[in-house]
């Protein structure tokens, strides 16, 4: 589950990119993740993006029933690059609920699909202003052969950061360079506050959205350490949700043909993280796919 923005408190997390990083909890029950979620949700006098707003109580809202909610299912998340046994699964989990006397409607977030582009700009660009600080003097790894202060930050960062780590920390310090920040930075949060607009126009019309969580299912760790693209791509569904700042949470729905998990992703409104852990209660309670596990052979 990822929480509203402001729901847990950051104090403490080695932060990343300051307007996106929550901390969310996983569980293999709706109900384990309700407790969870209770204990760390709340303001924190050490987080001032943490926020004030009353926390429920999230086990009571698990016993509720899903009957008359409108629920949203966003053709954008239905394209190209989906792959067929995703979609059939996740459509398949909307039936459980729509069978149970939800209401389902094809709904539209017209700048979904700039999503990707967006992130990789703004989180690379906050990256970058976050990890200047671990220069081996004051955070971090500091190396154990530098000849003089430009060395030691070089060799620090150089042997303290992995590919992954730099290729974001270039990315985002390009992006906030001089002449590029307006044609980068500036335009992605423009981008940023269509898509957040795209949700709360999506939320005037339903209680919730279905989505999948993936456009593939789960592959093998490091088939696509070597193609970066691939990997960011594999986000595509879950960073709107992050860029809006809106809860999210992630239901095991089958497997495929390798019996390999998939995942349905229920988006709520902002704060309303009691609503879609009582879906997600529900949709377990209805189904056993949280109860199996993937072979390993």
């Amino acid at each position: 589950m990822k929480p509203t923005y402001g729901r847990v408190s950051r104090f403490g997390l080695v932060a990343f990119a300051s307007s996106l990083d929550q901390i969310g909890p996983f569980a293999r029950t709706a109900e384990d993740l309700a407790l969870l979620q209770s204990v760390i949700s709340g303001a924190d006098p050490m987080d001032s993006t943490s926020s004030e707003a009353p926390v429920p109580d999230y086990l009571a809202s698990l016993t509720k029933g899903i009957q008359g909610l409108k629920l949203g299912v966003p053709k954008e998340y239905f394209g190209k690059g989906l792959d067929e046994g995703v979609k059939e699964s996740v459509l398949s989990a909307v039936k459980v609920f729509e069978k149970a006397g939800a209401k389902i409607s094809d709904v539209s977030l017209p700048n979904m699909d700039s999503a990707i582009e967006v992130y990789y700009i703004l989180a690379p660009s906050e990256a970058s202003a976050n990890l200047a600080r671990f220069d081996g003097i004051r955070y971090g790894h500091r190396t154990k052969d530098a000849a003089n202060l430009m060395e030691l930050y070089e060799k620090s960062r150089d042997e303290g950061f992995g590919p992954e780590v730099k290729r974001r920390i270039m990315l985002g310090t390009y992006a906030l360079s001089s002449g590029y920040y307006d044609a980068y930075y500036l335009k992605a949060q423009r981008v940023r506050t269509l898509i957040c607009r795209d949700f709360e126009n999506a939320f005037k019309s339903v209680d919730a959205l279905i989505t999948p969580t993936a456009p593939t299912p789960a592959f093998k760790i490091g088939d696509k350490a070597a193609d970066p693209l691939q990997m960011y791509l594999s986000d595509i569904y879950t960073i709107s949700c992050n860029l809006a700042g809106i809860p999210g949470i992630s239901v095991p729905c089958g497997f495929s043909k390798e019996k390999l998990p998939i995942g349905f992703q229920i988006l709520g409104r902002p704060f309303e993280e009691e609503r879609m852990l009582q879906m997600a209660a529900f949709y377990q309670s209805r189904t056993a796919w949280h109860k199996e596990t993937p072979s390993t052979d």
